[in-house]
């Protein structure tokens, strides 16, 4: 190994997408990314919070484009613009998504709409739009979450969400396997961001979530965005190169036992 080599960071050279990437988990995770050596892309659907974002990683080697998933003409400006700026994308992290608790018996259509046209949808053909310019050998990575596998009261449309989720991380492994593309989804658990607060109707309520949630976690804690996006970096990286279709949980146990 040269000196250069040695020192070179495990994305070096390259190219990626993170949705979602002007806060929380999608924020860490492009912070993450640059400083392992890749360039990224990354989507907001606020101007000035993306921004605020791209300030704050505050390498050259990252660019904002605002746009909301679910939103197909925004994500066609997207990859035409990753294109035409790198022409080509080597990691996806599909990582934009949103959650309310709402219970059965007020879940109205609307919240199924919102529910289902980011978290599904979006994610659906953000994949799909990525994949002219998605290099063969490249990695995607799904932002699922254990509540795929927990049944979480008030949840019952936002788990199903992230359990179709899960259901494509298994059914592209396989549709391209011939490029050598893995895919894998990435389970977090109680993560302390921004958007969790925005799970409730009030902070109340959202305190009362916390609480209850966190004293079912093994490690007795909340996650950090980081710790979610170091095993982001792993499944984006060839150090794992021989793991594609798995759900990669970083919950502090929760879903585990």
């Amino acid at each position: 190994m040269t000196t250069k080599e040695k020192y070179m960071g495990k994305l070096e050279g390259k190219v990626a997408v993170i949705t979602g990437g002007n806060s929380g988990i999608g924020l860490a995770a492009a912070q993450r990314f640059v400083s392992d050596g890749a360039y990224v892309f990354i989507t907001g659907r606020r101007q000035s919070e993306l921004d605020a974002a791209v300030k704050q990683i505050g390498k050259d080697n990252v660019s904002g484009v605002q746009g909301d998933v679910s939103n197909l003409a925004d994500l066609d400006r997207l990859y035409t613009t990753a294109k035409e700026q790198k022409g080509r994308i080597d990691i996806l992290f599909a990582n934009a998504g949103v959650g309310e608790l709402i219970p059965l018996g007020a879940i109205t259509e609307a919240h199924f709409d919102k529910m289902f046209g980011i978290n599904v949808k979006g994610l659906l053909f953000t994949v799909q739009k990525a994949l002219p310019i998605f290099q063969d050998g490249g990695s995607i990575i799904l932002n699922a979450s254990i509540a795929a596998s927990k049944g979480v009261e008030a949840s019952s449309v936002y788990n199903a969400t992230k359990a179709a989720i899960r259901s494509f991380a298994r059914t592209w492994t396989v549709e391209l396997r011939h490029r050598k593309i893995r895919v894998n989804a990435i389970s977090p658990g109680m993560i302390d961001t921004p958007g969790l607060n925005g799970l409730a109707q009030s902070q109340e309520q959202i305190e009362q979530f916390k609480t209850s949630f966190v004293s079912t976690v093994p490690l007795g804690r909340m996650g950090s965005p980081d710790e979610v996006a170091k095993a982001a970096s792993f499944l984006a990286s060839d150090d794992s190169s021989y793991v594609t279709g798995i759900e990669l949980f970083v919950d502090g146990g929760v879903a585990q036992i």
